[in-house]
């Protein structure tokens, strides 16, 4: 059975928060060899975007900048922060054109959107991992929701996902990504071989130390 793989949330920025979607976080992630690493990715009205937690607050990083850093040396998970489905296709395309959609996993929270990539995917001829993200009470049977996303990854909070979503994605073959597990024990129970094919944390170290 295939081992969990470690996405670090953030870029791995801990429990410090200056330091969340900063190159050192992501240059300190990569040097531990994390399979994935997660950043915010957000539209900046003129067609480019930045990579920040709170881009009204955080000058951030150059979309391309951090793409062109992790390429080569670990896979992209790419976490949209757009309202319009023409933002989500512009910013997926630009992460495969840099990465390859191989390397790559693109989450959001908007069915619509999530569907406009997986259709322009498909149109390229693409095999990419879309992902919805849920994480509210209300998301807890999101069948509906999933179905008309065409999200082929379930994105899903620890919480939810040990309350139904794991056994949701599992009825469906669909691969489940875990958000955000941070606590020893609950990475050590995400971390076990079948329970989930990503686990996204703040302490990718920990994980990849539990993991071995």
């Amino acid at each position: 059975m295939s081992r969990v793989l470690v996405s670090a949330h953030r870029m791995g920025a801990g429990g410090d928060r200056t330091r969340e979607n900063s190159l050192e976080a992501l240059e300190a992630s990569l040097a531990l060899g994390v399979d994935y690493v997660e950043f915010d990715v957000w539209p900046r009205g003129d067609g480019t975007f930045v990579v920040a937690h709170d881009p009204e607050h955080d000058r951030g990083l150059a979309y391309g900048a951090v793409l062109d850093a992790v390429r080569g040396r670990a896979r992209g998970h790419v976490d949209l922060k757009v309202r319009t489905r023409e933002d989500a296709v512009a910013a997926a395309r630009q992460a495969v054109a840099v990465l390859g959609a191989e390397a790559l996993v693109v989450t959001m929270g908007g069915a619509g959107c999530v569907r406009a990539v997986r259709d322009w995917a498909d149109a390229e001829g693409l095999t990419l991992a879309v992902g919805l993200s849920l994480g509210r009470a209300r998301e807890l049977f999101p069948h509906r929701k999933v179905r008309r996303s065409r999200a082929n990854v379930v994105v899903a909070h620890h919480t939810l996902a040990r309350l139904g979503l794991a056994a949701f994605a599992r009825r469906r073959g669909l691969p489940l990504l875990v958000w955000t597990v941070d606590t020893e024990d609950s990475l050590r129970y995400w971390l076990r071989p079948g329970r989930a094919w990503l686990v996204t944390t703040n302490h990718p170290g920990l994980a990849l130390s539990l993991r071995g």
